[in-house]
């Protein structure tokens, strides 16, 4: 009996502690695209770890799949998979404006990791990095701008 509580105890303060090292923080992301003329931006956010590698999509603006091709090196990668475990959301137009939640795993911000914003527009050019954004907590309260069809992100940190 003493053994079982033991284990009961053990497993009781590794579900209580486990929070602790996986906490998310909320993000909103305001979008804000340039005026530009043709069909609907698909974008994707990616964190990129220190050595600038793919670590994992968190968002994926376009819901046709058929078109995921359009994002070269990330398909290399996260597109030929069946299963893709990102939120979703609809394209953006020229000249939009949208707002998105990014949930970022605080153990990352301040260690060397990126966001890496892609967009593609059929038809039209591919920007592998319209925008890269250093994970830093001043990164993340402040406005990037696009080098393609972003023309800005803005973050904003949703209080708990």
């Amino acid at each position: 009996m003493k053994s079982f509580l033991k284990i009961f105890a053990l497993g009781l303060l590794i579900c209580v502690s486990l929070p602790a090292f996986a906490q998310t923080s909320k993000y909103k992301c305001m979008l804000q695209m340039n005026a530009y003329t043709g069909e609907e931006a698909y974008i994707v956010v990616s964190l990129l770890n220190p050595k600038g590698e793919y670590e994992k999509t968190l968002y994926l603006m376009g819901k046709d799949k058929k078109w995921y091709n359009g994002f070269k090196e990330w398909f290399k990668i996260f597109g030929k998979t069946q299963k893709l475990d990102a939120k979703t959301g609809a394209s953006i137009g020229g000249g939009d404006r949208t707002m998105i939640n990014l949930d970022i795993d605080d153990a990352v911000v301040n260690k060397g990791y990126k966001l890496r914003f892609e967009s593609s527009v059929e038809d039209q050019k591919y920007y592998l990095a319209d925008v890269e954004i250093p994970l830093t907590t001043g990164a993340l309260a402040g406005k990037t701008d696009g080098k393609g069809y972003i023309k800005y992100i803005r973050f904003s940190k949703v209080q708990p």
